[in-house]
């Protein structure tokens, strides 16, 4: 594993309440398949998915990173699991399941994924949940995972040959010797990292450039935030909600009234935050909502690599702000200064250079920092771009992708976002016992959508900085 993937394990390992899977609800239509059908098509996939059938073993006295190994008692029956949702078969039923599905830790002896195949959906529909640690893949490799899994016609393709044979396991003795090893080679690779480097000295100071200047944003944005209900301890519950919109909606926001496709999202974001402080009392003042925002690092092509790429910006949302123009026009301005002090490509630097540094240095520091009570972050807000056609199941075309995002360090709410084939889902997860009115959130998420679509509508908006 690279030092980011493993940090997710060592987070869950350092806070028991946490459960760092990521997942996501896909509703298909028609009738639900046989079980037996799915497990078969599954089956038929495996081959693509190798990750599926490899669990993560530790190192002893972390000389390296968790590995990947063989589980050679591997059976698909032990991920695949059913439900049926009670009637009504609506929203609140399913995203109930969902909370419930998400709350329990995935077994470490066991590769870190399941599925739940999920009837009883009104209007004639049927689920797949799919929930996948966070250390085997990121948003966009997990997005990945329904080209693989999927269809993209209603004809189901065929099963890949499976000439699978589990590998041995590797001993206790054998892990540490092959990190001992890798540590006395570890000197190498760092000169060939610097010798890489200096070879293109242009490059190198523009790089540096830039790190340092995102460095210093990272750093000034890790002052503490305003003390809000949305951070503090949690249980081991959580809560799920839904908010929905459409991709033409959101285009339409953002050639009427400028900026990007995820400035409108997040404006929007922000206002439903700001509602959900109003609810509960609070006052929406500046400084109070920071919001971790993933960012995707990967180069061209590496959608399907399954591992975590993924940099960060820190951003102050504008909750102070009431009017919906001016709020919009404060998160541009913010995603514009956040870009241009490339607080993500320097995240990515540091990222890499983690993975030069030996692991028995570096897994200490990443448990005292995961034990310590963070006060700089309030929530994470993170952004996937989903497939722009139908997807398919056994001949069912998928009508919707629900996303969820994993909550830990303090932090009470999570938003994740997600587009599919011209709608937009958005995902609320929140602790079951101080933020079980996510579905407060959700409805405040939407207002604050149809909001700019209004002002989008009117003609001739006042918002600064429109087209």
């Amino acid at each position: 594993m690279s030092p980011l993937d493993a940090a997710f394990l060592q987070l869950e390992d350092a806070q028991p309440g946490a459960s760092l899977a990521i997942g996501s609800i896909a509703v298909f239509e028609g009738p639900p398949p046989a079980r037996d059908d799915v497990r078969a098509a599954l089956a038929g996939r495996l081959p693509l998915i190798p990750r599926y059938r490899q669990r993560a073993r530790q190192v002893p006295l972390d000389l390296g990173p968790p590995v990947w190994t063989d589980a050679r008692d591997f059976a698909l029956d032990d991920h695949l699991r059913t439900a049926t949702l009670p009637a009504p078969g609506g929203d609140r039923e399913l995203t109930g399941l969902m909370g419930a599905i998400m709350s329990t830790r995935l077994d470490r002896s066991r590769p870190l994924w399941e599925y739940w195949l999920v009837d009883g959906l009104a209007g004639d529909r049927w689920a797949l949940v799919s929930k996948v640690h966070h250390c085997m893949v990121d948003g966009v490799s997990g997005t990945d995972l329904y080209r693989v899994v999927f269809d993209p016609t209603p004809e189901p393709g065929p099963g890949v040959p499976d000439g699978w044979r589990p590998e041995p396991e590797p001993s206790a003795a054998g892990l540490a010797l092959l990190a001992a090893r890798d540590l006395a080679l570890l000197p190498a690779v760092q000169v060939r990292a610097v010798a890489g480097a200096v070879r293109h000295p242009a490059s190198l100071a523009r790089a540096a450039a830039a790190t340092a200047r995102g460095a210093a944003g990272l750093a000034t944005a890790l002052r503490p935030t305003g003390a809000s209900s949305l951070t503090g301890p949690l249980s081991a519950e959580r809560r799920f909600a839904v908010a929905r919109g459409t991709v033409a909606d959101v285009s339409a926001v953002r050639h009427r009234l400028g900026g990007t496709f995820n400035d409108v999202v997040m404006a929007a974001v922000t206002a439903g935050l700001r509602s959900l402080l109003l609810d509960r009392g609070e006052r929406p003042t500046r400084h109070r909502i920071r919001s971790l925002v993933p960012v995707d690092v990967r180069a061209p092509g590496e959608a399907a690599i399954r591992d975590n790429r993924v940099s960060c910006m820190l951003a102050d949302l504008p909750v102070d702000v009431a009017d919906p123009g001016a709020r919009l026009a404060a998160v541009r301005e913010l995603f514009r200064e956040l870009k241009a002090e490339h607080e993500a490509e320097a995240g990515a630097v540091l990222v890499r250079l983690a993975g030069l540094e030996p692991f028995p240095v570096l897994a200490p520091g990443l448990r005292l920092v995961w034990h310590l009570p963070q006060r700089t972050i309030t929530t994470v807000t993170t952004d996937v771009r989903g497939p722009a056609e139908p997807l398919y199941a056994l001949g069912r075309r998928c009508v919707e992708i629900l996303p969820y995002v994993p909550i830990a360090s303090r932090l009470r709410v999570g938003v994740a976002v997600f587009t599919y084939a011209g709608q937009l889902a958005l995902g609320l997860t929140g602790d079951a016992d101080t933020a079980s009115d996510v579905d407060r959130l959700a409805r405040g998420i939407e207002v604050g959508l149809a909001e700019l679509v209004a002002l989008a509508a009117a003609g001739s908006p006042d918002v600064p900085g429109a087209p």
